[in-house]
């Protein structure tokens, strides 16, 4: 904090950013947001990288929109090259809440690329935001290199954004569809079934690519084509058996 502009009430509110009780720090965090002052720029950076709650990391990056541009946009581009994974991932978040186009040119394809995984899903989503449409089809290449990379939950995130990139992924993902590696042409059917009917959901897209990339497309297809109402034969006690776990399986499911 710089000290030249410290008061005492300042002084209060920077200690209590750093208070174990992270109710305390929210509030602290909503005050200095509320009155924004540069004073609290690198406070508030810091906190950003060490923070563990992630409302009160929200609220930090929120606190930081609120001071000049001209002031806090230099000191988060720092954060960037940090060698806390959290520095750069909160520093990539914080700009895409200040929207500011012109930041674009930041988002190297070391970030997008970077090894650290919410880095990267960060990264992700604010390249999509940010990116210039004359750069949409380059940014869809560098995402789909990506395809098949992670758990559930960074597949999810770098499938969304592709999907929210818009219609100028679909030349890449096809490409990568038949990708001999198994987990990028899934993660690349799939992510086009999402850009297609985004309310097909992504566990049922990944299962329907899953499938087809196991099958092979003509295979799939004509699986699907079959006809659905043909059961092979039943004695009455298996058939009863089957119609009353089809009737439980029914009431049970959930009603969308």
């Amino acid at each position: 904090m710089n000290t030249t502009h410290v008061t005492p009430q300042n002084a209060r509110v920077a200690g209590a950013l750093g208070a174990e009780d992270s109710s305390v720090r929210l509030q602290a965090a909503l005050a200095v947001g509320s009155n924004p002052d540069p004073a609290f720029l690198e406070t508030l950076v810091e906190r950003c990288a060490v923070e563990p709650d992630f409302f009160v990391r929200d609220m930090l990056s929120w606190a930081l929109t609120r001071l000049s541009p001209e002031v806090a946009l230099p000191r988060i581009r720092r954060e960037l090259g940090s060698e806390r994974p959290q520095a750069r991932s909160q520093a990539l978040h914080t700009l895409s809440k200040v929207g500011d186009r012109s930041t674009w040119a930041w988002i190297t394809r070391d970030m997008l690329r970077d090894s650290d995984d919410e880095v990267a899903r960060t990264a992700w989503r604010v390249a999509v935001a940010l990116v210039p449409e004359d750069e949409e089809n380059e940014l869809a290449d560098e995402l789909v290199r990506q395809l098949g990379r992670g758990d559930h939950s960074v597949q999810l995130s770098l499938s969304r954004a592709l999907v929210d990139l818009g219609d100028v992924t679909r030349p890449a993902l096809e490409k990568a569809a038949a990708n001999p590696d198994p987990a990028v042409a899934a993660h690349a059917r799939a992510t086009e079934l999402l850009r297609q009917n985004p309310q097909t959901g992504f566990d049922a897209a990944v299962e329907e690519a899953r499938r087809v990339v196991a099958l092979g497309p003509e295979r799939a297809a004509a699986a699907s084509a079959a006809p659905a109402d043909a059961e092979p034969t039943q004695t009455t006690g298996t058939a009863e058996t089957t119609g009353a776990a089809r009737d439980a399986e029914t009431s049970e499911a959930p009603h969308c």
